[in-house]
């Protein structure tokens, strides 16, 4: 009998739960995906060894081998310390009787390293660094008691278990990680409706790529396919391509798309503003026709001196914002790409090397829309956020050519207990405003309106949604929107007074210093 979404979800909660003796809940995930992981891929190998041992009696040790890899199994799961006494599978189920047994991280570690090597092609560095492997770090007690629970899950293969369910029980917990611990987890996993609205706005379709420069855990590439097989397509024949900064959160993205039955996939870890790791033949940014991200807002890093990407200028150093948007304008394919991103508001109107590249970008009529979301909808942080939607040049539909849809969604949310929440509702109702385009969407908490390219041009190609769209019951100031302002604000005038008293100085004018 399968079992069901909710007891998966129970069962490795509990063992998720046995590591809080040995670390605090932000680092569970670094232990118990890879675990589950291993988990599947035993369970599976092992039912499928099954069924090709029931069908094929009648074979020779070495005809085996070879039936049951080239007709069976689509992985293979080897032996580790193979000639030695200590000779066994690289399975969960094998080392799970040895748990008792001192040095379990070590046979654990081995056993997930063998399966690395064995299948290089599918499963090169997916269980991350394995630090938790050390008995320093995580004792062999605490590993076998979360051994030992996990164990409780009832066999993960596809003939006890669908892979909407163990890909449903990986989000859970994804989530439930991003709850209770805050900033760590949070920056790798962006809330679901979120990415469920984006990608509504994008529309993936059929055999097209999808491409994430900061994919996280995968969510938005996962999320692509889930919604084209939702509206009738074959989510399986899209391209799903990412790139993630952290070793480990990359293991999780592959393990995660592995989890979802998504195999036509690519996941390269390292700095994307740095090295970026999709490339053509020569040298340049590989394009895609769908690119989705939720960056790291406001990072510090080290502009560019000399990059094709750089349209309009170089973002500043204390912000890599219009950085990551560069990155995705020209990952876009030049017919019918489309960008969607999730940004703080302070792109919208910071001066300086910033407001030279946003005016690039609305001289190119490059951006489409700009979706002013509610506050305190992400893990990691409380203030406001937009959507950014870019189409490749002269792809938009008529209507919204040489202008901008500004959508203001900020007070559609519902409270929970640890931040704000978009409903299918509020979803389907910005969703709606975005394709209706109007100057009133008339919808209960969303304004909507077509502004002109040169009417933003007037406003000094400044974007803040306030300037475009009056709600009718006006939303409090957000203090950290005020803030970034107040500091914008400041800066400028530091320069300012300092390149006054430079000149009073040179004109030997003195004892106007602070």
């Amino acid at each position: 009998m399968a079992v069901t979404q909710q007891e998966i979800e129970n069962r490795l909660w509990d063992a998720a739960d046995e590591l809080r003796v040995a670390m605090p809940e932000a680092q569970y995930s670094s232990v118990v995906f890879p675990l589950m992981f291993w988990k599947y891929l035993s369970d599976t190998w092992e039912h499928t060894h099954q069924t090709f041992l029931e069908e094929n009696d009648d074979l020779s040790a070495e005809e085996a081998d070879e039936v049951e890899y080239s007709n069976y199994q689509t992985f293979k799961i080897p032996l580790i310390f193979p000639g030695t006494v200590a000779e066994t599978r690289a399975s969960w189920s094998s080392i799970l009787t040895t748990v008792a047994q001192h040095g379990l991280g070590q046979r654990v570690r081995a056993s997930l390293q063998a399966i690395e090597s064995a299948n290089p092609d599918k499963f090169s560095r997916i269980f991350g660094s394995m630090t938790w492997t050390s008995e320093a770090v995580l004792p062999g007690e605490v590993l076998a008691s979360v051994m030992r629970a996990m164990n409780r899950v009832p066999k993960m293969h596809e003939g006890n278990m669908s892979h909407d369910v163990l890909g449903g029980a990986y989000e859970y917990l994804l989530k439930r990680f991003s709850d209770g611990s805050g900033t760590r987890a949070g920056q790798f996993f962006t809330p679901r409706e979120v990415v469920e609205l984006i990608m509504e706005l994008l529309a993936p379709k059929n055999h097209e790529s999808v491409y994430d420069p900061t994919c996280g855990s995968g969510g938005m590439l996962i999320a692509a396919a889930s919604l084209l097989k939702a509206r009738g397509g074959r989510g399986y024949s899209l391209s799903l391509n990412g790139q993630e900064a952290v070793t480990d959160t990359a293991g999780v993205a592959r393990m995660n798309l592995f989890m979802h039955n998504l195999t036509e996939f690519k996941v390269e870890v390292g700095d994307t503003l740095r090295d970026p790791r999709f490339k053509k033949p020569d040298g340049s940014v590989k394009q895609f026709d769908v690119i989705v991200a939720n960056p790291p807002y406001s990072l510090k890093w080290k502009p560019w001196t000399n990059d094709p990407r750089a349209i309009g200028g170089v973002a500043p150093q204390s912000s890599a914002d219009w950085a990551f948007v560069q990155h995705m304008i020209a990952s876009m394919d030049q017919k019918k790409g489309r960008v969607g991103v999730v940004l703080p508001h302070g792109v919208l109107f910071r001066v300086g090397q910033e407001a030279a590249i946003r005016r690039r970008a609305l001289d190119s009529d490059l951006l489409e829309a700009v979706i002013g979301l509610p506050s305190n909808l992400f893990y990691n942080t409380t203030i406001p956020t937009c959507i950014l939607v870019f189409r490749a040049r002269g792809s938009k539909i008529p209507e919204r050519q040489d202008g901008v849809l500004f959508i203001d969604a900020s007070t559609r949310f519902t409270k929970s207990k640890n931040r704000h929440l978009l409903t299918d509702a509020d979803i389907a109702d910005i969703v709606a405003a975005y394709h209706a385009g109007s100057d009133n969407a008339g919808v209960a908490g969303l304004s909507a309106r077509f502004v002109s390219t040169s009417e933003i041009a007037a406003n000094g190609y400044d974007l803040n949604i306030g300037r475009y769209i009056k709600q009718a019951a006006t939303a409090q100031e957000d203090l950290g929107t005020l803030i970034d302002a107040y500091n914008i604000a400041r800066g400028e005038r530091q320069k300012t007074e300092q390149r006054m008293l430079t000149a009073l100085s040179a004109a030997g004018i003195e004892g106007f210093d602070e």
